[in-house]
């Protein structure tokens, strides 16, 4: 028997205030650095569930608790980096979130060095290429359930 191919899951809550998104800016992580990422998000983790993953970032990332009912699925997202590395292969649970406890904060500075409300129709640049995509969507609301990046 071959080994089964594995993908590797992420949970993004993407924190809504109107038309604003909240992201970071990423830096020292070696992944992307430089570029501008959903405020809080990572790996699901073993024996976690993607919406424990995402109130886990939440809090972890940004200082704010977040209920799971608050966490409104956006989209699930099949990517690649075309590469056939098994870590470069992924599935990303997105979430909208309107609602927390809390003032979020950079929690985690060695690992973004800012945090800022931008417009959807006026995102920086550089934003997380597979990020963008997502926030583009949700801005012209052509946004589908699943979706595939790098394929």
């Amino acid at each position: 028997m071959t080994d089964r191919f594995r993908l590797v899951p992420a949970a993004y809550v993407v924190l809504r205030r109107g038309d604003e998104i909240l992201l970071q800016l990423r830096q020292n992580t070696g992944y992307r650095d430089g570029h501008w990422a959903t405020a809080a998000a990572g790996h699901v983790e073993a024996d976690e569930s993607v919406v424990a993953a995402a109130r886990r970032e939440a809090a972890e990332e940004l200082g704010i608790t977040v209920d799971p009912t608050d966490l409104v699925p956006l989209t699930a997202m099949h990517r690649t980096h075309g590469n056939r590395q098994p870590v470069d292969e992924r599935v990303d649970f997105f979430f909208e979130c309107r609602r927390w406890i809390g003032e979020p904060r950079l929690i985690e500075p060695d690992k973004a060095a800012d945090l800022r409300w931008f417009a959807l129709d006026a995102l920086p640049d550089p934003v997380v290429p597979h990020e963008r995509a997502v926030f583009e969507r949700l801005r012209d609301g052509g946004l589908a359930a699943v979706m595939t990046f790098g394929f």
